[in-house]
C-alpha cells in the first residue's frame, strides 16, 4: 500500500464512481467493496456522494477499512466556502469524517486554491479529514500551497495513462513525497488497449490489455482509479497480483506517451470547472 507523506497509507488501486448515480451507483460501489476495493473515489461534481454513502453504510466491510475520497468543486473555492462545502459533502455521504479530501481543479483564474487548501488543512487538524490533497495540480500550484500552508498535499490525482504518462510530474511527486493517483487510467475512448506494447504484454502474461495497463500504473508508482459498473470487469481490474511486467514492457508502454496525449483540453493552467 502506498505511504502518504502524512504517515497514512492508501490502497494501490481505487474504484472510480463517475458517472454512477442513484441505485445503480450504490449497487456498483457495494459490488466493488464486496470484491475487495477499499479506496472509493467520488466528488461533489459527480452528483453521487449520496449513492456512495449508502453503499458505505450498507456494506459489511468495516468503515475503518474503507478510504472514502471526495473532491471540492470550483464554485466552493475560498476558506469559509470550503468549510461549508465540506459540511454538505459529509451530510450527503452520511459520514462524520472523510479519509481523503481533494481540491478538484485549481482554477487559477479564480485564485483561491491556496485559501481553499488552508481550510482543508484546518479540517485535517480538527480530525474531520484524515488526509488532504489536490487534483489536476501542476508543480507550480503544488509548491504554492505548500509554501503558504507548510503542508505538501499528500495526493495529486491527475489524468494519467500510457498516452499521457506524466513523466515529469511523477518525478516531481516522487521528490516531494506526493502519491500520484490516476483518473481515466485506461485512456477512456483512446485506443490504448490496442497498442502493440500492451497487446504483446497481455499475450505474454495471459491477461487482458486492461490488466496490463493497470499493472503498469502500479509499477510506475501510480494509483489507478478505474470505473466499471460491471462486477466481472471490476473483478478483472482488481486481479493484478499474479504477474509482473518486465522493465522493458514498462518502458515500452511508457513510450506510448504523446507530446500532448490528453483526452480533452484538460490543461490545469487553462481548464477550469465550477
Amino acid at each position: 500500500m502506498p505511504s502518504l507523506n502524512d504517515g497514512t497509507t492508501i490502497p494501490s488501486i481505487g474504484f472510480g464512481t463517475y458517472p454512477l448515480r442513484g441505485d445503480q451507483g450504490t449497487a456498483a460501489v457495494l459490488s466493488a467493496l464486496d470484491l475487495g476495493y477499499r479506496l472509493i473515489d467520488t466528488a461533489v461534481n459527480y452528483g453521487n456522494e449520496d449513492a456512495v454513502g449508502r453503499a458505505v453504510a450498507r456494506t459489511d466491510v468495516p468503515r475503518d477499512q474503507i478510504v472514502v475520497t471526495t473532491k471540492l468543486p470550483g464554485r466552493d473555492h475560498g476558506y469559509d466556502e470550503t468549510l461549508a462545502s465540506f459540511d454538505r459533502s459529509t451530510a450527503a455521504l452520511g459520514l462524520d469524517t472523510v479519509d481523503l479530501y481533494l481540491i478538484h481543479w485549481p482554477n487559477p483564474s479564480v485564485g483561491k486554491y491556496v485559501e481553499t487548501f488552508r481550510a482543508m488543512v484546518r479540517l485535517k487538524e480538527e480530525g474531520r479529514v484524515r488526509s488532504v490533497g489536490v487534483s489536476n495540480f501542476t508543480p507550480e500550484f503544488l509548491d504554492r500551497v505548500a509554501d503558504a500552508t507548510g503542508v505538501m498535499p499528500a495526493v495529486n490525482q491527475v489524468e494519467l495513462h500510457p498516452f499521457f504518462p506524466q513523466v515529469e510530474l511523477r518525478a516531481f511527486h516522487a521528490e516531494h513525497g506526493i502519491v500520484t493517483e490516476a483518473w481515466s487510467p485506461l485512456g477512456k475512448g483512446a485506443p490504448v488497449k490496442q497498442t502493440a506494447p500492451v497487446v504483446a504484454a497481455a499475450a505474454a502474461h495471459e491477461v487482458t490489455p486492461a490488466q496490463v495497463i493497470l499493472r503498469w500504473h502500479q509499477q510506475i508508482g501510480s494509483v489507478p482509479i478505474p470505473k466499471s459498473g460491471d462486477p466481472g470487469r471490476q473483478r478483472e481490474n482488481l486481479d493484478l497480483d499474479g504477474f509482473t511486467l518486465s522493465d522493458a514492457e514498462v518502458e515500452a508502454i511508457t513510450g506510448l506517451g504523446r507530446p500532448d496525449g490528453r483526452l480533452f483540453g484538460g490543461d490545469p493552467n487553462t481548464h477550469e470547472e465550477m
